[in-house]
């Protein structure tokens, strides 16, 4: 599976996400700045974490408008799978492309630390590599995670089996409505999340919870 990263000005985690996808598929995925007005034919497109453009205005809101985004959605409707985590969850509704917000932890303080994910949805692309109702670790590190949604939307999403994963066991780290940590498009091709899969996919991470994400995705054993 080809898969592309895009760049922003003002991530952090562009560099994890490019060892990790080319740690588990054996090959380094193509960058993209956000700046450019094309994508490279690939199967899985990444927006990963940070703080793009230094979270001015509403954090994703200034990338959620960059050129890209616009071939970006392009690939999604046209079933490209996409993936987008913690700033890159951000840069994924400002654009639309999920629904919902998120605002400041409920806390009003950035949070860094593990936390313990439920799988919610085994049955999709991003998810097949762990089972139903799994609890796996990850960390997180955001300002701003803290998910809503109105009543009605929150429903449609629980009966779609649009959320992918929840904070488990009573580590939610802000607030989000559900213990909401990442959710699916209508048609399950698009991923947002808070935690960072990319951080626990090896030994030398102190654990390899996150992998499965990805060599799910990307067709790789475990």
């Amino acid at each position: 599976m080809k898969s592309a990263v895009i760049v922003f000005p003002g991530l952090n985690r562009d560099r994890d996400m490019i060892a990790a996808l080319t740690k588990v598929s054996g090959t380094t995925p193509a960058i993209v700045w956000h700046q450019d007005t094309e994508l490279p034919q690939v199967d899985l497109i990444v927006i990963p974490g940070g703080f793009s453009y230094g979270d001015y205005l509403r954090c994703g809101a200034i990338a959620a408008r960059s050129p890209i985004m616009d071939r970006l959605r392009e690939r999604a409707e046209q079933g490209v799978k996409v993936l987008g985590v913690c700033n890159g969850f951000q840069i994924l509704l400002e654009a639309g492309l999920l629904p919902g917000a998120l605002m400041r932890n409920q806390s009003l303080k950035f949070v860094c630390r593990e936390v313990k994910l439920e799988v919610c949805n085994a049955d999709t692309a991003f998810t097949r590599g762990y089972s139903q109702g799994q609890i796996i670790r990850c960390p997180v590190a955001h300002h701003d995670g803290n998910y809503f949604a109105d009543s009605e939307t929150l429903e449609r999403m629980e009966g779609d089996g649009l959320i992918a994963f929840r904070y488990a066991q009573g580590t939610n780290p802000n607030g989000s409505l559900n213990n909401i940590a990442g959710i699916l498009n209508a048609r399950k091709n698009v991923l947002g999340l808070m935690p960072h899969p990319e951080n626990l996919i090896e030994a030398a991470h102190g654990g390899d919870d996150g992998r499965a994400l990805f060599s799910g995705l990307l067709g790789q054993a475990a």
